[in-house]
Formats: C-alpha cells, sequence, structure tokens
C-alpha cells in the first residue's frame, strides 16, 4: 500500500512480528530503497538489518547516499526475503538518523562491531518508524498446484542453489 509521506506522518507504527524477526535474521540482506534529489529511486544492501525492542534498525557502514537520501526525504522501503523460504516483508516507513551519542546508536554499533569486527565503521545508525508491512511471496507459494508445505519449498530452493540445509541455519541477533 503506497501512501505519500504526509499520510505515513499520521499512521501509528505497525508491529514487527517473531516472524518478520526470523525472516531478518535468515536473510541476512535487505534492500532499502530510498529516493533520489532527482526523484529516482535508490536502491542500496544492507546487511545490518535487525529488529530491537520491537523496532528495525540497520547501520550506515558505507552507505552516503542513503543518508543523505533520508535527511532529505525520509520515506523508506525495505524489503528482505529469504531466499529458501522464498518469503518474506516489505517494511515502509519513516527513517530516524541516529548519529554517535545516542543510546540506539550506540546498541547497533556495538553490535556490529561484535559480529562482523571492530575496524567497521558505523557512521550513523538508522532506525525505522514501521508504518506498513506486507507480506513478500514467491509464486512457489502462490501458484503450486497441488500446494506445497514451506519445508518442500525450503528442500527444493537448498538444492537448486546447491547448499546444505545448514545454510538456512539463522544468524546471532547480537
Amino acid at each position: 500500500m503506497n501512501r505519500p509521506l504526509h499520510t505515513l506522518k499520521s499512521m501509528p507504527m505497525v508491529d514487527i512480528t517473531a516472524d518478520m524477526e526470523a525472516i531478518i535474521k535468515q536473510a541476512i540482506l535487505s534492500f532499502v530503497a530510498t529516493v533520489n534529489d532527482d526523484g529516482t529511486p535508490s536502491l542500496s544492501p544492507k546487511a545490518s538489518l535487525t529488529v530491537r525492542g520491537g523496532q528495525l534498525y540497520f547501520a550506515d557502514i558505507a552507505s552516503p547516499r542513503t543518508i543523505r537520501n533520508l535527511k532529505r526525504y525520509p520515506a523508506v522501503e525495505i524489503n528482505v526475503v529469504d531466499m529458501f523460504q522464498r518469503r518474506g516483508y516489505r517494511f515502509t516507513g519513516r527513517a530516524v538518523i541516529l548519529s554517535p551519542g545516542d543510546d540506539e546508536y550506540s546498541m547497533i554499533a556495538d553490535w556490529v562491531r561484535a559480529t562482523n569486527g571492530q575496524e567497521y565503521p558505523v557512521d550513523h545508525v538508522v532506525r525505522i518508524e514501521t508504518m506498513a508491512i506486507s507480506p513478500l511471496l514467491s509464486p512457489a507459494h502462490v501458484f503450486a498446484d497441488p500446494p506445497r508445505s514451506q519445508d518442500e519449498i525450503r528442500n527444493t530452493y537448498l538444492e537448486r542453489y546447491g547448499v546444505g540445509s545448514g545454510a538456512c541455519a539463522p544468524r546471532d541477533a547480537g
């Protein structure tokens, strides 16, 4: 559901469920969409999307364009899909940019550095005020006849990508 930013300002935030958090942990990579100053879309991969206290966060490790775009126009959409389960979520909302010295910044920056190494720069942390969430489902979920279980779908794509079942283990969320 696409709404103008002025409409998003007045909408209540939407809760992140345990399933959404599990997909984020398992998928690892997400894609953050922002709007460039000329109105064109900008898509940036993020491996730092995480949930803390029911809120979405990601770190600005090497994303100057994303931060520049969000400072000018805080509308954001994040897509995360577990490629083996062939499902995920679309999160739409407003970004709040946090800088060093903020407690939330420190919580996420510490997690990024503990997970990846102390040398990782965390210039900003972005908290998402999530206004809308919608599921993303592959045709494998929608059109299979007869319907397939989640385990059947996962096993099919593990085989297709040539990986063992251990590849689906969720990462440590820190």
